[in-house]
């Protein structure tokens, strides 16, 4: 006789599980929906605004400001990994790997602290999205500045976890990742580890001279 309930049950059961899936997509999609020209004009409204109220904040509170803009708009990791390259990466324990990604993290976003202190009338602008191979994207922009100079920034994206991430910029052409990659390579084979980190600590300590 309790037959029929106990079905109803089961069938309902079964159908707030077939639900999860759909939300989960939800949840996907939404996440997709960021265009890499959208993650630029985000990225650079908020320095912007970071620089508008750059004084007032200070070094510190800038770096605060910006923390959450540079982790959500940029893949750290793979851009460490690609600096470094597969065999010396390879070489590196968990340890290893955790502390070089995290101080490069910091040195990131010190960066962006220490060079966007104060708005003098900048601007930024998009110019253009367009696909590049290995299913990448890239977004150019440029920056005017107070006395009328451009500066061109070219962003490279590509999808991490359904969101796209910035893996390099040019600045007026010349690759960011590019300069690196001679430069902690080089410390890398010729004072090892160690050394690489202390060398991106000077440059976080170079930056919060710029109150």
């Amino acid at each position: 006789m309790k037959v029929k309930p106990l079905i109803n049950f089961f069938i309902g059961c079964l159908m707030w599980l077939l639900m999860l899936p759909a939300s989960m997509v939800a949840s996907a999609s939404a996440a997709t929906s960021e265009t890499p020209e959208q993650v630029i004009q985000k990225l650079q409204s908020s320095l912007i605004q970071v620089m508008r109220e750059g004084p007032q904040l200070g070094y510190e509170g800038r770096f605060k400001a910006l923390a959450p803009i540079i982790d959500q708009s940029h893949d750290i990791e793979l851009i460490i990994k690609t600096i470094l390259g597969a065999t010396y990466w390879s070489q590196l324990d968990n340890d290893q790997k955790n502390l070089v990604v995290d101080t490069f993290r910091q040195l990131s976003i010190a960066t962006y602290a220490g060079r966007f202190t104060q708005h003098e009338g900048e601007q930024f602008e998009v110019i253009e999205q367009r696909e590049l191979p290995h299913e990448q994207m890239l977004v150019r922009s440029q920056l005017t500045k107070s006395d009328g100079g451009i500066v061109n920034f070219d962003y490279v994206l590509q999808q991490k976890e359904g969101r796209w991430r910035i893996v390099n910029i040019l600045f007026d052409g010349v690759s960011d990742l590019a300069i690196k990659r001679g430069e902690y390579r080089s410390i890398m084979q010729k004072d090892g580890f160690p050394a690489l980190i202390e060398l991106l600590k000077e440059k976080i300590n170079l930056a919060k001279q710029n109150q």
